[in-house]
């Protein structure tokens, strides 16, 4: 099948409410010197999403600022991170054996060269993303997926959130027999770490609602506590010789409450702040047992690489909660917003609206 001069795309051209996400006909994007064009076969929904569209990011001069998640936005700008497919075309410079090919594309745009760069912009913030039928990549950030056992769905679901959940879990230094504790475990990355983790050898005890925690338990977690419920003395009960490691996307009161859980040398690592980027805690508490507190953006080029290890593996298995067609991206956030998912939603741009997990030919 050839390469049509328009597209279909899913555009923000302001920051706001889902209302801001326009449908419109554009033309495919030219793949340039060491890229690829990519037909999409699936693109997962992620926090960044919603709150790129909002511009709720802030700046450092300026917490309150509308922003993107690197500072402000070009627009028109085609949102989505997440992306798998196949490659279509190849730009100068790359190897036509591509063409073809099943890959998901790393989303992060870095700082440098090395395998150990960090990500400064992302795909669908700071370049067009794949809430489109094409996009372009760079072809060394387009990683051949081709005879993993994975659908589509499940491929596209795991850039930022395993992405981030294994850079969560590198940073922190996971070790087999580590007690691991997990915050917002029913959530994308949450769901991401448990299973991670798990397959690190660690002993799992998640966080999560109590209408999820039998799914956060199915996932991998050996322990599920109420975050309704006084959480510290849940998790006491759950790990009484304390926690190696908190894998937190949650932050606000939970750091304050969850550093005196950590063992001696412990490292609690943030990654997001969806229960509010103000925090306190007993300095005390890190001092005192020699602990680390440790910020983690997403992932760098070497865990991208051993992501895709995984999925070529099926090392993991992403769940995927609802799958929407390219024009339902509005609704689709909206139920990201809602958080009653377990698992990721995907938008399709090739079909209508399926149950979740099924196979794209």
């Amino acid at each position: 099948m050839g390469v049509p001069e328009t597209m279909r795309a899913v555009r923000i051209t302001r920051h706001g409410g889902p209302e801001v996400l326009e449908a419109a006909e554009v033309p495919v994007p030219v793949p340039g010197a060491g890229e690829v064009l990519v037909r999409v076969g699936a693109v997962a929904l992620n926090n960044t999403d919603l709150w790129t569209r909002e511009g709720a990011y802030g700046r450092p001069d300026d917490p309150d600022a509308l922003s993107g998640w690197r500072g402000p936005l070009d627009f028109p700008r085609v949102q989505g991170a997440d992306v798998a497919g196949r490659v279509v075309a190849a730009g100068t410079g790359v190897d036509a054996g591509l063409v073809g090919r099943r890959v998901v594309v790393d989303p992060a745009l870095y700082d440098s060269e090395g395998p150990d760069a960090n990500p400064v912009g992302l795909m669908g913030s700071e370049r067009d993303g794949g809430y489109a039928e094409f996009v372009t990549a760079r072809a060394d950030r387009a990683h051949d997926v081709t005879d993993s056992p994975l659908t589509d769905d499940q491929l596209a679901s795991l850039p930022t959130a395993y992405g981030t959940a294994l850079g969560m879990v590198e940073r922190g230094r996971l070790r087999a027999g580590e007690t691991v504790l997990v915050s917002g475990a029913s959530g994308g990355v949450g769901i991401a770490l448990v299973q991670i983790a798990r397959a690190r050898g660690a002993t799992v005890v998640a966080i999560s609602s109590g209408a999820k925690i039998d799914a956060v338990r199915e996932a991998g977690a050996h322990e599920v506590v109420d975050r309704a419920g006084d959480v510290a003395a849940q998790v006491r009960a759950a790990a009484p010789q304390g926690i190696d490691v908190g894998l937190d996307v949650v932050a606000g009161d939970l750091v304050g409450d969850g550093l005196p859980l950590l063992r001696e040398g412990g490292r609690w690592v943030v990654a997001g702040a969806l229960g509010g980027y103000g925090v306190a805690f007993d300095v005390r508490r890190l001092y005192l047992h020699n602990a680390q507190v440790i910020g983690s953006a997403m992932h760098t080029p070497t865990h991208f690489a051993l992501l895709m290890d995984m999925a070529r593996q099926a090392a993991v298995q992403p769940l995927v909660a609802e799958v929407f067609p390219l024009e339902e991206a509005a609704r689709a956030q909206e139920e990201l917003a809602r958080r009653e998912h377990v698992g990721k939603i995907v938008l399709r741009p090739q079909e209508n609206r399926l149950p979740g997990n099924q196979p794209v030919g």
